[in-house]
């Protein structure tokens, strides 16, 4: 098909028969840079109005905040090989397109090198920068969204109260942003850090129904505090357009490999999450407060510290939480055929590391941080 520049299409849409496998998707957002210094750079215009001329198969691309990054979408699938297909096309297009103008379109969740950013254009970000000064002239972090298909909101409510608990784990095993602005943070991802400065951001509390779900959104709305909906920046949240749960914890991965690798495990948090919930199991209680800070410690860690245990609500190895992980969504894994794809792909994350160690490998062997940013390309490559 051939797609308009900016033009959105959406990343999963609703199962037509409830015994097939959910439809899933992501966006990922891509680091525009320039290909000799690793300096972020505003390619993000041209290189949507290049992408015109392309016909574009399984995926789009559009525009985002910044003009030093741009978001690949890629369209509804059903099983993990043409999910892959499409992420990896979307990233070569994009890389393509951006290395025309001497640049690079990478998977860094944050700039190793100090940045100077520029907002897109429009009347929307115009206000967005009106509102938000400071705050919205340093956005530059780069998030990976997973959409699952569900059948209603009813549906989407029970998904969102179930995995809220193991976001956290989602969010350590996509660590890739431990630089920022030219320093090393300290952190696994600083992304999230930095994310939960917008007001709305973070996990939800426990919500029940669609009804208080909606309540709980107007009444943010009804604040003045954010412009729209758009703003609802929950970790997990209902689409505002189409009929998918959206996650929006993890950071975009440097390895694309590792971009299957959650979205299969969101997809099994999903399914998992529809059967508790139709067998009438009640939901993890856990305060938002302890996820918040269950959060945090992956966010500071990744995979080589401890993670909350969802199950005890205490510390433990990473890779014990990321193990309940793996049998909490078993059998949903098996049914969708993604057994092997999770479980290979996130033994992989655990003995080379996530894209944060990955990154901070690239450093000590180049000396630099543009090396630790251009050696993203080497991934793909």
């Amino acid at each position: 098909m051939r797609l308009v520049p900016g033009k959105r299409v959406h990343p999963a849409s609703a199962r037509t028969d409830t015994r097939s496998m959910r439809t899933f998707g992501v966006e990922e957002e891509l680091l525009l840079v320039d290909a000799t210094t690793g300096r972020p750079r505003p390619l993000a215009p041209e290189i949507l109005e290049r992408s015109g001329e392309h016909e574009l198969r399984g995926f789009a691309m559009t525009s985002e905040v910044a003009q030093e990054m741009v978001e690949v979408v890629v369209e509804p699938c059903r099983t993990a090989d043409e999910l892959r297909r499409a992420v990896r096309a979307g990233r070569e297009t994009a890389d393509g397109l951006a290395r025309e103008l001497d640049g690079r379109a990478l998977a860094l969740a944050t700039s190793p090198v100090p940045q100077r950013t520029h907002l897109s254009e429009g009347p929307r970000y115009a206000a967005v920068r009106e509102r938000f000064r400071g705050m919205a002239q340093g956005t530059l972090e780069c998030g990976l969204h997973v959409h699952v298909a569900i059948d209603d909101a009813a549906e989407g409510v029970a998904v969102l109260d179930r995995i809220r608990v193991w976001l956290p784990v989602i969010l350590a095993l996509s660590a890739n942003s431990p630089f920022r602005d030219g320093s090393d943070t300290g952190f696994a991802s600083y992304r999230h850090v930095v994310w939960h400065l917008w007001p709305t951001a973070g996990p939800l509390e426990l919500v029940g129904t669609p009804e208080r779900y909606e309540q709980l959104v107007q009444s943010l709305l009804a604040t003045g505090g954010i412009l729209d909906d758009g703003q609802i920046y929950f970790d997990a949240r209902l689409s505002r357009r189409h009929p998918t749960v959206e996650v929006r914890v993890a950071d975009v991965c440097l390895d694309p490999e590792d971009t299957i690798t959650l979205a299969v495990l969101i997809r099994g948090l999903v399914d998992t999450a529809v059967d508790e919930w139709r067998r009438g199991d009640e939901p993890n209680p856990l305060p938002a407060q302890a996820i918040r800070l269950a959060s945090w410690m992956a966010a500071r860690w990744g995979v080589r510290g401890d993670l909350v245990d969802p199950g005890t609500g205490r510390a433990a190895p990473a890779a014990e939480v990321v193990e309940a992980l793996l049998a909490h969504v078993r059998p949903a894994l098996a049914a969708n055929g993604d057994t092997d794809t999770a479980e290979i792909g996130v033994r992989e994350i655990l003995v080379r590391g996530t894209g944060a160690e990955r990154q901070r490998a690239r450093r000590e062997l180049s000396g630099s941080l543009a090396g630790a940013a251009l050696g993203a390309g080497a991934v793909d490559d």
